[in-house]
C-alpha cells in the first residue's frame, strides 16, 4: 500500500504527462495544417493570398496573447486557466473542421491560437511550481522540451497521414478528444495554485495595451512578405506596435499591481534566455518551413513521404532533450545551451548545401540528426534558464515571456528568411526569363540562402549565450541540482 508521500510523488509525474500532452496539442496545431493547405484550398475554394491566413491567424493570436495568458494563470488560478484553454481549443477545433467558408476557418484558427496562448504558459507555470528548481525540474523540463521540439515534426507527419487518409477536416478534429480528455483529468491530478498577492487587482489597461501591441507586431511581421518590408502598411503597423508597447511600459510604471513587474528583468539570465529563445524560435520555424518546401517542391515528395522524413528529427529531439536535462544538472545550462546553438548553426549550414538532384540520405538525414541534437539542447536549456530563480507568484509571467519570445522570433525569422529566399528565386527566374525548366534550381538556391541566413541567426544566438547568460547562475543551478528535491516536496505533502 502506498504512503501519502509515494502517492503524491506518483500523481506529480502523471500530472506532468498530462501537461506534456497539452503542450503537444499546442505545438502540433502550429504545424499540422501546413501539409493540408492544398487540400483546404481546394475544399473551401480559398484564394492563394487568403490561404496563408489559415496559418497566420493561429500565429497572430498565439503570439499576441501569450503574455496575458501567463499572467492570467498567476492571478486567476493556473489549473482553472489551463482547463479553460483546453476547452476553447476543443471548441475551436470542432468549429474549424466544420467550416464552410474562408472566413469561418480563419476565425476558428484564430480562436485555436487564443486557446493555445492560454494553455502553454499556464501549463509551463504548473510544471515550474510543481517541481522544485534543480534536478527534478530539469528532468520535468526535459520531457517538456522533448514534446515541444518533437511536436512540430510530428505535426507534419500526422498532417500528411490524416489529409491523405481521412481528409483535411481531421487535421483539425484530432485535437477535440485529446483536449477534452486532458481537461477532464486535470482536476484529479493537478493541484490549483495562484499568486495570492496578485488577486486583489488586475491590470486591465496593461493587459489591453501589451496584447494589442504584440498582436499588431505579429501581424506586421507575418504580412510583411506580401506587403513589403518598406511599405507604408508594414512601417505603420510597426510604429503602432511600438506606440502601444510604449504606452504599456508607461502604464506599468504607474500601476500598483502591474501585469509585468519590470523587476523580473533584473534577472540577467532570464533576460538573456528570452533573447536567445527568440533566436532559437527563428531558427526552428524557418528550418521546418524550408525543409518541407524543399522536399515537396524540389524533390517531389508527397505529404506522407515528407512527414515520414521528419521521424528521425522528431526522435532525435526526444533523445537529446533527455540528455540535455541530465547535462544541465551536471555542468549547468550555459555550456549546454552554447553547444546546442553551435549544433543548430552547423546543421543549418549543412542544409544550405542541398541540391536539385538530392535525396533523403544525402541531403536531409545527416543535418536533421544534428539539428535534432541542437534543438533538444536549446529548447530545454532556454526554458530552464528562463524560469530559474523566478518567484513562484510570477512563474506564469516568466512562462508567458519565454513562449512569447520563441513565437515572435519564429514569426520574425520566417518572414525575414522567406523574403531572402523569394528574392533569390525571383532573381534567378528573371535571369532565366521565367523558364519553367529553371524553377527547381531557382527554388533550391532560394532555400540555400534561407538556410544560410538561419545559420547566421544561430551563430548570433551562440554569441549572445556566451555574453548574456551568467556563468554564476549556471554554476549555482548545478549546486541546486545536487540538493534533494522530491523528498522535501513529498514530506511537505505528507
Amino acid at each position: 500500500m502506498m504512503t501519502t508521500a509515494q502517492e503524491f510523488e506518483r500523481r506529480r509525474w502523471i500530472a506532468l504527462a498530462l501537461l506534456c500532452f497539452a503542450q503537444f496539442i499546442v505545438v502540433l496545431d502550429a504545424s499540422i495544417v501546413n501539409v493540408a493547405l492544398p487540400s483546404i484550398g481546394k475544399g473551401l475554394d480559398f484564394s492563394q493570398a487568403n490561404l496563408a491566413w489559415v496559418v497566420n491567424a493561429y500565429v497572430l493570436t498565439f503570439g499576441g496573447f501569450l503574455l496575458l495568458g501567463g499572467r492570467m494563470a498567476d492571478v486567476l488560478g493556473r489549473r482553472r486557466v489551463f482547463i479553460a484553454g483546453l476547452l476553447l481549443v476543443a471548441a475551436a477545433s470542432l468549429a474549424a473542421g466544420f467550416a464552410a467558408t474562408e472566413g469561418q476557418l480563419i476565425a476558428a484558427r484564430a480562436a485555436q491560437g487564443l486557446g493555445a496562448a492560454i494553455i502553454s504558459p499556464s501549463a509551463l507555470s504548473i510544471v515550474t511550481t510543481t517541481f522544485r528548481d534543480g534536478a527534478e525540474r530539469n528532468k520535468a523540463l526535459g520531457a517538456w522540451g522533448a514534446v515541444a521540439g518533437a511536436g512540430g515534426a510530428a505535426g507534419v507527419l500526422l498532417g500528411g497521414i490524416l489529409t491523405d487518409g481521412l481528409g483535411w477536416e481531421w487535421v483539425l478534429w484530432v485535437n477535440v478528444p485529446v483536449a477534452l480528455v486532458v481537461a477532464a483529468l486535470s482536476p484529479r491530478l493537478i493541484v490549483e495554485s495562484r499568486s495570492e498577492s496578485a488577486t486583489r487587482h488586475f491590470d486591465a489597461a496593461g493587459a489591453v495595451t501589451v496584447t494589442a501591441g504584440l498582436s499588431v507586431l505579429v501581424y506586421a511581421i507575418v504580412d510583411a512578405t506580401n506587403a513589403g518590408w518598406g511599405s507604408l502598411q508594414t512601417l505603420g503597423l510597426i510604429g503602432l506596435s511600438a506606440a502601444l508597447i510604449a504606452a504599456f511600459i508607461a502604464i506599468e510604471r504607474r500601476s500598483q499591481a502591474p501585469l509585468m513587474p519590470f523587476r523580473i528583468f533584473r534577472l540577467r539570465t532570464l533576460t538573456g534566455a528570452n533573447i536567445v529563445g527568440l533566436l532559437v524560435g527563428a531558427s526552428l520555424f524557418s528550418m521546418f518551413f524550408f525543409i518541407t518546401l524543399y522536399m515537396q517542391q524540389v524533390l517531389g515528395y508527397s505529404a506522407i513521404h515528407a512527414g515520414l522524413s521528419y521521424v528521425p528529427l522528431a526522435l532525435g529531439i526526444i533523445v537529446s532533450a533527455g540528455v540535455a536535462s541530465q547535462l544541465v544538472t551536471k555542468i549547468g545550462f550555459k555550456p549546454v545551451l552554447a553547444i546546442g546553438m553551435l549544433m543548430i548553426a552547423t546543421a543549418l549550414a549543412w542544409f544550405s548545401q542541398v541540391s536539385v538532384s538530392g535525396g533523403f540520405l544525402t541531403d536531409i538525414l545527416g543535418p536533421s540528426l544534428l539539428a535534432a541534437a541542437g534543438l533538444g539542447f536549446a529548447f530545454v536549456t532556454t526554458t530552464i534558464a528562463a524560469v530559474s530563480g523566478v518567484r513562484e507568484q510570477e512563474s506564469g509571467l516568466a512562462s508567458g515571456l519565454i513562449n512569447t519570445s520563441q513565437q515572435i522570433g519564429g514569426a520574425l525569422g520566417l518572414a525575414v528568411l522567406a523574403t531572402i529566399a523569394n528574392s533569390r528565386t525571383d532573381h534567378l527566374m528573371a535571369t532565366a526569363h521565367g523558364s519553367s525548366a529553371a524553377l527547381p534550381n531557382a527554388l533550391t538556391e532560394g532555400f540555400q540562402s534561407a538556410f544560410l541566413g538561419g545559420a547566421v541567426i544561430a551563430v548570433l544566438g551562440l554569441v549572445l549565450t556566451l555574453g548574456l547568460i551568467r556563468s554564476r547562475d549556471s554554476r549555482a543551478h548545478v549546486e541546486l541540482g545536487s540538493a534533494p528535491g522530491s523528498e522535501r516536496l513529498a514530506n511537505e505533502a505528507a
